[in-house]
């Protein structure tokens, strides 16, 4: 039964055998496998609206790895993209937004989205991928916090968004305007997602650890709230990851989300301590560069993060962010046995 996979039992806190392990990124460019379905779509944006390919990708660190949960194959910029802002990657410079949102006007030109219009690729994806895991392990779904989503829009592309980062101070208004209307789109998404199939939620708020204590409470936690409360209903658990969390972490954990996500910076003993302070589940924090090390020491490091976290409930192995291209198969493949294996004799 689905109810009884580890990924589910870890978020309600209730006891498993071993951590469940899935990981973010896990689905991307250092699975060679990957690298050939990318080269047959001959571009991410169609890699990424094909329902078949994209379930496809999705699948491929399940079985290779025989992890504990599928996350979705998708990107956090699918709604800005349907909002009409142009999303590109292109090689070499990344992310890019053909038409940045930096004025009132170009606010009031973004549209209410329909998900089953605009975003309906996505939740084809989820329904295929449903079918074919048949209840074996979780599917997760996400999307981008509000506030992480307003960076890109502002700015057109990635970096330290010094123009999103200005509008904090110069036209705060502006900016919660955008972030309303982002909160609806976000909630309504993720909601869309579990009707589609996804057992569980996840929110990257990829870029709040830019912000300032006050300005992360008004500008980007004070909607994580709301998007938590509006998925109540769904009966599906919310994971919240803010890379660069910080000092601010007992906060996110009164969100009400099942679980938070720890970056590699998070201190296992403190975040434990608060965790069980809070009634929430844990997830993290392996350093993405332990992968780069040779697959014993990867191993050894492994360990010793799981040994820290400590063998009460609510704990989920996942890197501190994203794996990165050029990661090393023998180490990922270290990682996951050193999970699957911890604890036996």
């Amino acid at each position: 039964m689905m109810s009884d996979a580890r990924l589910l039992k870890a978020l309600r806190l209730e006891a498993v055998d071993r951590p469940p392990i899935w990981f973010m990124r896990q689905a991307g460019r250092y699975l060679p496998e990957y690298r050939a379905v990318r080269a047959q779509a001959g571009s991410f944006r169609t890699l990424l609206q094909t329902p078949t390919l994209a379930a496809q990708v999705s699948l491929q660190p399940l079985s290779r790895f025989g992890l504990d949960a599928v996350i979705l194959f998708s990107d956090i910029l699918t709604i800005p993209d349907a909002m009409g802002l142009d999303f590109q990657v292109q090689e070499g410079s990344g992310v890019r937004l053909g038409r940045p949102v930096r004025t009132a006007e170009d606010a009031a030109r973004l549209p209410c989205l329909d998900m089953s219009r605009d975003l309906d690729y996505v939740l084809e994806t989820i329904e295929r991928l449903r079918g074919t895991l048949a209840g074996q392990v979780p599917l997760i779904g996400f999307a981008g916090s509000p506030w992480t989503l307003a960076c890109y829009m502002i700015e057109g592309c990635g970096g330290d968004f010094p123009t999103a980062r200005a509008m904090v101070y110069r036209e705060p208004a502006l900016l919660e305007g955008l972030l309303e209307h982002l909160t609806q789109a976000v909630s309504e998404y993720l909601c869309a997602q579990a009707r589609a199939g996804a057992d569980c939620l996840m929110v990257f708020d990829t870029w709040g650890g830019l912000l300032t204590a006050a300005d992360y409470r008004r500008f980007s936690l004070a909607f994580l709230h709301r998007i938590v409360a509006t998925l109540r209903p769904t009966g599906k658990p919310v994971i919240l990851f803010t890379l660069g969390i910080g000092d601010w972490l007992p906060q996110l954990m009164d969100t009400g989300a099942a679980a938070v996500g720890l970056d590699w910076r998070c201190d296992p003993h403190r975040s434990r301590f608060l965790a069980q302070e809070k009634r929430v589940a844990l997830q993290g924090n392996l350093d993405p560069f332990c992968l780069f090390a040779p697959p014993d020491r990867v191993s050894q490091v492994t360990n010793a993060l799981l040994q820290s976290f400590g063998s009460e409930p609510g704990y989920i192995f996942n890197l501190g962010h994203g794996i990165r291209p050029d990661t090393p198969l023998e180490a990922v493949s270290a990682m996951v046995a050193a999970v699957q294996h911890f604890g036996s004799s």
